[in-house]
């Protein structure tokens, strides 16, 4: 498994329609899975899928998430959605979000990870993954 430190990705996500509400905007809820896809990916892009974290035994769990949203997305737009490490500490993980459509930031968010064993207990987070 290579392990490498990485503070930092973009992705291309096209909004399905089933991520619509009746009016045809993306759904708030979405948000937040889209904000998950980043992480999942940002860990990816160091050359660790989350499944291999976890078969590890270890598991990151939300502490805190907030989304501000600024402009709506709508079925069949293509957006762009950067992931950037914030902050880690000995036992959590930060991130921010934005989420554009071309360059009009559509959402920012934040989010704040804990790092557990199976039975929910903190530990410390895998030196491989600090950016500092």
């Amino acid at each position: 498994m290579v392990q490498q430190p990485v503070s930092e990705h973009e992705m291309e996500i096209r909004v399905r329609y089933c991520e619509t509400d009746s009016m045809g905007f993306l759904h708030h809820a979405n948000y937040i899975i889209y904000f998950e896809m980043g992480r999942t990916e940002l860990l990816r892009s160091a050359g660790v899928s989350y499944r291999e974290f976890e078969e590890d035994g270890l598991f990151m769990v939300v502490v805190r998430l907030e989304t501000r949203y600024h402009q709506p997305a709508r079925y069949d737009d293509v957006l762009r959605l950067r992931t950037t490490v914030k902050r880690v500490s000995a036992a959590k993980i930060e991130h921010e979000y934005h989420l554009y459509r071309d360059d009009l930031l559509l959402a920012k968010g934040d989010s704040m990870l804990a790092c557990v064993d199976r039975n929910g207990q903190v530990q410390r987070v895998p030196q491989w993954l600090r950016t500092e």
